[in-house]
């Protein structure tokens, strides 16, 4: 059982029944017409080593941590181990899962920054069998500052998940919304980056210094990083300036753009107040059949 806070709000759950926004799309969705079916994947003799993926984006307020908690949801659903890692000092990932970081003595920080604490030491179950948790809150903000003066300081993370990582199929880094030294910890660790991007201009204007910074961390740190997709979030059928934000995106990455759209809608910040996943807490409706696709595409590459 996840670690829960004592005061925790009361969330009526939804019927899986209810409307939800962005549900129907249009003719000209551009996203529906790049629809293709997707393969089951194969189940797992063993676990591990895991693949460490990075869910990037330096603008906020993308659906990145959403992204991270579902996707990571429904890789479990496949009959994945999972660990969720919260790089965000604002402790979004933890606080999306029920978990009260901030009343925690130990958390990433702990093992970022003391040799005698391992990422086993601080990292947490959730309610979800085969989805752990490593914790974030405030404290991490000052690891920033800490690490310049640390040998090998982009590798610092890197270091941390090589004891765990036989444990796990998937690890997922969720990155704060900047390009400092803990987000290229985490690209340094991994080999694939999730850019979770809303369709919306300002997002699409953002991600050209993002695949800039990725290239300059694989030349210099990390030379097997890829970006594993970008995946098309809050997105909306109903408007044309997203219809043409995505086709936008389409034409400039091609295939690297995951084929599943993650479709604004209500249920989403429903889960975070209740502390859970969307395929918990509303397992039939469309939110949580995306991610499970998603899923899918991301066992396939």
């Amino acid at each position: 059982m996840a670690i829960r806070g004592d005061a925790a709000p009361v969330v009526a759950r939804p019927r899986d029944t209810e409307p939800e926004m962005g549900g129907s799309a249009s003719k000209q969705d551009p996203a529906r017409a790049r629809q293709r079916p997707l393969p089951e994947p194969k189940p797992l003799t063993q676990h591990g080593p895991a693949q460490v993926i990075a869910m990037c984006n330096q603008k906020g307020g993308v659906g990145k941590t959403t992204s991270t908690i579902n996707l990571g949801a429904a890789l479990v659903e496949q009959g994945r181990k999972v660990l969720l890692v919260d790089l965000d000092p604002q402790g979004a990932l933890s606080v999306g899962l029920g978990v009260p970081a901030q009343n925690l003595d130990r958390t990433i920080y702990n093992a970022l920054m003391e040799r005698r604490t391992t990422l086993a030491d601080v990292r947490v179950p959730t309610d979800i069998p085969g989805l752990d948790l490593v914790p974030s809150n405030i404290d991490l903000s000052a690891a920033e500052v800490q690490l310049v003066s640390e040998v090998a300081r982009e590798q610092t993370l890197l270091r941390v998940l090589a004891d765990v990582r036989d444990e796990y199929d998937y690890i997922l880094i969720d990155c704060q919304p900047s390009l400092g030294l803990l987000t290229v910890n985490a690209l340094t660790a991994a080999s694939g980056v999730i850019i979770p991007l809303e369709c919306e201009f300002f997002s699409l204007r953002g991600v050209a210094l993002l695949v800039d910074t990725i290239e300059k961390v694989k030349e210099r740190l990390n030379p097997d990083l890829e970006i594993s997709g970008i995946l098309a979030t809050m997105y909306d059928t109903r408007t044309v300036h997203c219809r043409e934000v995505f086709s936008r995106v389409v034409e400039a990455f091609g295939d690297t753009v995951f084929q599943t759209v993650i479709h604004r809608t209500v249920r989403f910040p429903e889960t975070t107040v209740a502390g859970q996943p969307i395929t918990t807490w509303a397992p039939t409706s469309s939110g949580a059949a995306a991610f499970r696709d998603l899923a899918k595409e991301v066992i396939a590459l």
